[in-house]
């Protein structure tokens, strides 16, 4: 019988590993983690991550080939395929801080497998992880091998949080890159043989190592670039009274084009796009780049313009001040469906409006007022380290209420934003919100969930992304 051990629950490791449990019932896999609670979570009923349809993957296998521990040492030696799914945070002091990738967990992981093998192992990269890093990894184990033979493989995952285990079942590809020696390709062979207990061979890909782990690296990078493309547009049609829908429609019907990723929005977000790109220019930056590094910098940086445009737009609507003014905040995950809220675009608008001493009540239906607090009192990048280790106790902003209902949070404000587009909040009855809000009241819609018009005809003042402006923010311009 085939062992797999994926060290690391999380977002990749947990779901990833359920699939592969249901779909081929003759391996056994057990995640492990360092985190009692993390794999107390997977055992209960009330799963750590919240994902579509990976509460029924998880119930049936966990105790038949699917299980969850906290004995690391143990699984990862008896284990013949190990996965490695750790953070892979961005470094924020030393060389490359605020680019490069901190490895120290990947290491880490490293040389604990070199520790307590005992057999011939495959190690597979599935964290995101700088090209080259199976190069470091692969040096790690050699020099602490006490005779046992590794293969590195590169296995990245392409998962879409909201429709992870759709993903999962039938994917678009599978890559795998491993060395061009005999012994790679019979480690690749090895991994292949696993998917292709569900996926068309014809969907599973081979390339060398650095193939591989920079197709990760660009996929995220060129997805990013198109929503920061859209993003850039939506400015200029509201300069000029075109309608960012219409302009993505039309170009999205080009077949070379497509539809996907043509939504504006007040940015992206997700623990991937940024930094993957941010480390994809620091690559480039190391390797005598610096051209290359600066064009996908751009892509972030109309991120974050796209974010501060819209607090900008909110503050100057209303009187350009929000001092002591209650602001709803709708959404705070960084895409519907996920409770994941890591770089999400609601966490520097909140401290945008913040900064401009408002009071906001936030509403999300899959986010914890803990994790909301979290999200606000921690410095960039901290998320992305093991939850044990980032602040305990998040210092309460006294400015910020969580509500479990929109009516609630939305009740006494001035202004609404709409930061997740969750599809209840298209169902919201608006005329009760209008009638217990302060006026003029607004909506600022950041993912063109609503219909301005009919919300103008309630009463509201609108405005949403790209579309044309009211009246009253073109006599209220922002100033970026």
């Amino acid at each position: 019988m085939v062992k797999i051990c994926c060290i690391g629950a999380g977002y990749v490791g947990g779901p990833t590993m359920a699939v592969i449990a249901l779909k081929c019932p003759s391996i056994e896999v057990v995640v492990v983690d360092i985190s009692a609670t993390r794999i107390a979570a997977w055992n209960s009923d009330q799963l750590p991550i919240y994902e579509p349809g990976l509460d029924d993957v998880v119930k049936q296998c966990r105790g038949r080939n699917l299980f969850f521990s906290t004995d690391v040492e143990k699984h990862v030696c008896e284990a013949d395929i190990i996965f490695v799914s750790v953070n892979t945070p961005t470094k924020t002091r030393g060389l490359g801080a605020g680019k490069a990738a901190d490895l120290t967990y990947w290491e880490s992981a490293a040389r604990m497998i070199a520790d307590v093998s005992k057999s011939d192992k495959i190690v597979v990269e599935k964290s995101t992880v700088p090209v080259k890093t199976a190069e470091a990894i692969e040096k790690i184990l050699t020099h602490n091998s006490k005779g046992i033979s590794y293969q590195i493989l590169s296995n990245p995952e392409f998962l879409a949080e909201g429709t992870a285990i759709q993903d999962l079942f039938n994917p678009d590809r599978v890559l795998i890159g491993g060395r061009e020696t005999p012994e790679g390709r019979k480690a690749v062979q090895a991994l292949k043989e696993v998917y292709a207990n569900w996926v068309p061979e014809d969907r599973i890909i081979t390339t060398n190592l650095w193939s591989a782990e920079l197709s990760k690296l660009a996929a995220n990078a060129i997805l990013a670039q198109r929503i920061s493309s859209v993003n850039a547009i939506s400015a200029l049609c509201e300069a000029t009274g075109a309608n960012v829908s219409e302009v993505a429609y039309a170009v999205g019907k080009d077949s070379r084009i497509g539809p996907k990723f043509l939504n504006a929005s007040v940015g992206f977000g997700g623990s991937c796009f940024q930094k993957d790109i941010l480390n994809l220019v620091y690559i480039c930056e190391c390797n005598g780049l610096p051209e290359v590094a600066t064009y996908w910098k751009q892509v972030i940086k109309i991120n974050d313009y796209q974010k501060s445009r819209f607090v900008n737009r909110v503050v100057s609507s209303m009187f350009n001040t929000v001092s002591g003014k209650k602001i709803a905040v709708l959404g705070f995950a960084f895409k519907k469906d996920t409770g994941d809220t890591r770089e999400t675009p609601a966490i520097d608008v909140c401290k945008g409006l913040l900064g401009d001493k408002a009071k906001i009540s936030i509403y999300d239906p899959q986010v914890s007022a803990d994790q909301i607090r979290r999200d606000l009192a921690m410095n960039k990048f901290d998320w992305d380290h093991p939850i044990h280790l980032q602040p305990t106790s998040p210092t309460a902003v006294k400015e910020v209420t969580v509500t479990w209902d929109a009516y609630e949070a939305t009740k006494g404000a001035h202004g609404v934003c709409i930061l997740t587009e969750w599809d209840e909040f298209k169902r919201l009855d608006y005329a009760k919100i209008y009638e217990n809000m302060q006026k003029p009241a607004f909506i600022f819609d950041g993912r063109n969930v609503v219909n301005p018009e009919k919300l103008r005809e309630i009463g509201f003042i609108v405005y949403s992304i790209g579309k044309p402006l009211d009246q009253w923010l073109k006599d209220m311009p922002a100033v970026v």
